[in-house]
């Protein structure tokens, strides 16, 4: 078998399912405090072994996304942390305020992807 996308008219390719159930975890990122994201991850991967055409596309798309968002956050929450120690001392606290900002970008960035993502998936375009 073959992960090549499948453009044979009125065929679905297979996968498609397990993509718009993880696009539907990774948008609920916010207001899931993140946990949802994790059981999408895992459907991905899941999804990943028999999907074919964009659906594997979508679900190769969705693992490379959460990994960057996912080193992205930890950075964030390093400078968190460190600004937070910081912070007793008073100089942290516009960093803390900084990098809690980031954060919040960051998930608001990741929440749009993920919807954008499931919109091309709904209209059979690639990423």
């Amino acid at each position: 078998m073959t992960n090549e996308p499948n453009f044979i008219a009125g065929r679905e390719s297979e996968g498609k399912v397990g993509a718009l159930i993880a696009w539907g975890l990774f948008i609920l990122s916010i207001p899931s405090a993140n946990v949802l994201v994790l059981i999408g991850l895992v459907v991905s991967y899941v999804s990943r072994g028999t999907a074919t055409g964009m659906a594997r596309q979508h679900i190769d798309a969705q693992i490379a996304l959460f990994w960057s968002v996912f080193w992205w956050t930890i950075a964030a929450w390093v400078g968190i942390a460190i600004s937070a120690v910081a912070s007793v001392v008073l100089i942290g606290i516009p960093f803390l305020l900084l990098f809690l900002l980031a954060w919040f970008l960051l998930s608001v960035w990741f929440t749009v992807k993920s919807v954008i993502g499931l919109l091309n998936l709904l209209n059979n375009k690639p990423i």
